[in-house]
């Protein structure tokens, strides 16, 4: 019974600790998101992983690249959290965007724990196929 109880309490210490990392996750997705919204890049950009940060240099080209490739981040009507997962030691968040035109778009936020807080370390588009608004 003892075990039990322990294991009991182990879980929900767990399950605490995930529902926290999934809290702290989605307000640096939405921080960055409302950066976007507001056109300030540089914000933006601090919300993006070294690397990420590596690969664009500067926060002008990360918006320009934001715009033209993810133009539903950059002007959202709607934003849902989904589901936070754990593949290969990697944090995924799925959110889900509805466009200015209606349209559902799904995208798997990678996140990466730093020094100095969650981090976005890249962003796939999901096929939202049959998925409505």
């Amino acid at each position: 019974m003892r075990k039990w109880m322990m294991g009991a309490a182990l879980a929900m210490s767990m399950a605490g600790i995930a529902v926290a990392q999934g809290t702290e996750i989605e307000a640096v997705i939405g921080s960055q998101i409302e950066a976007f919204e507001a056109d300030d890049f540089a914000g933006a950009f601090a919300f993006a992983s070294p690397s990420i940060q590596g690969i664009f240099r500067t926060p002008e080209n990360f918006g320009r690249m934001v715009t033209q490739g993810y133009p539903m981040v950059w002007r959202p009507a709607e934003v849902t959290y989904l589901g936070l997962r754990q593949e290969n030691g990697a944090y995924w968040q799925t959110v889900r965007i509805v466009d200015g035109d209606g349209a559902v778009h799904l995208l798997d936020y990678r996140m990466l724990e730093t020094e100095d807080g969650w981090k976005i370390n890249g962003v796939q588009l999901l096929d939202a196929t049959g998925v409505s608004a």
